[in-house]
């Protein structure tokens, strides 16, 4: 089967890994005349706007039909970037509701997805694991709906309320974060968060309706609704979840002193978290949390804002063109 590559670009993505990333992609596909052409994204918004034009013009839906005929050459949607890039791209073909696959150089500072799918993070490496598969898989998604904004969305990676999503704010609005980013050393601002943020959050109360149960916590730290095990670039916080499974992972960290929060990131590092009693954890395909009291919230690295929550979460399918 043969390809004709869109490749949809940040060029900005990881402190500007995703210009590198399409430069040694394209190194590739000059050299072996593959028929491709890149769009590039220059601002916010520009994924979903590209993506749009690109169903209406260019992509087709998947038929496994396309297996047999060998002289097509089929429209394959290969995005380079960070997660958040990927984020807008599915978020535009979830609203067109087709079975439109899409592959993923990753080329952010997180690549979380990529390490969930196994996904090589070397461009070239990437690459050649796309042009080797011969059809997509079917991946599960997140899909929320947020009853106090209304409003709707999905996630890739996770959905957090709490100290994730503060992280998330306070490295966004950190002062030092741009210049930082100029000598690709942006995580160190992401480092001075956490250690901000660590000092500062409180417990927060939240309910949480699954399988028809109620559980009640008054000092919730870390709530996450997580597609797979990873989070923060590459931390195992859900060790069991899959994206191939029909099903998302929660969980909860109950907000102890602080001798006890380092102590509970030591048990996270060594992937011995998931035993003790500060830490939460349920495997389903529906849940509804509820947060009376305003807090950050994240969904794929991206802010929600400081506020009330009442959101459900249910799963959704995504073909990815992934080995």
């Amino acid at each position: 089967m043969n390809y004709y590559y869109h490749f949809l670009v940040n060029p900005a993505s990881g402190s500007g890994r995703g210009k590198k990333a399409v430069e040694r992609v394209q190194k590739i596909v000059k050299k072996h005349r593959f028929p491709h052409q890149v769009y590039v994204t220059k601002s916010p918004g520009d994924e979903r706007t590209i993506t749009r034009k690109l169903l209406k013009e260019r992509l087709i839906p998947w038929d496994e039909v396309y297996l047999e005929n060998g002289e097509m050459l089929y429209p394959l949607l290969v995005v380079i970037g960070g997660d958040g890039t990927l984020h807008q791209v599915v978020s535009e073909l979830q609203l067109e509701q087709q079975q439109i696959p899409v592959a993923y150089i990753p080329a952010g500072s997180g690549n979380d997805f990529a390490r969930s799918i196994e996904l090589p993070r070397e461009p070239e490496k990437a690459f050649w694991k796309i042009a080797g598969t011969t059809k997509p898989q079917e991946l599960t998604i997140i899909r929320y709906e947020e009853q106090i904004q209304e409003e709707n969305g999905i996630a890739l990676n996770n959905v957090g309320i709490g100290l994730d999503a503060a992280i998330v704010y306070t490295t966004n609005h950190s002062v030092a974060k741009s210049n930082l980013n100029k000598f690709n050393l942006g995580s160190f601002s992401y480092i001075a968060a956490i250690i901000r943020v660590l000092f500062r959050q409180k417990g927060f109360p939240i309910l949480v309706e699954c399988n028809g149960q109620q559980f009640s916590y008054k000092k919730a730290f870390l709530c996450t609704t997580t597609n797979h095990p990873y989070f923060g670039g590459g931390v195992a916080i859900a060790p069991t979840a899959s994206v191939k499974e029909k099903k998302f992972d929660f969980v909860l960290v109950e907000r102890v002193s602080l001798f006890k929060i380092f102590w509970l990131i030591g048990l996270l590092m060594r992937k011995k978290h998931m035993n003790s009693r500060y830490f939460h954890h349920l495997s389903t395909s529906k849940l509804r949390i509820i947060s009376t009291v305003p807090q950050h919230g994240q969904e794929d690295g991206e802010e929600m804002g400081q506020r009330p929550f009442d959101i459900t979460f249910t799963t959704a399918s995504q073909l990815f063109w992934c080995p």
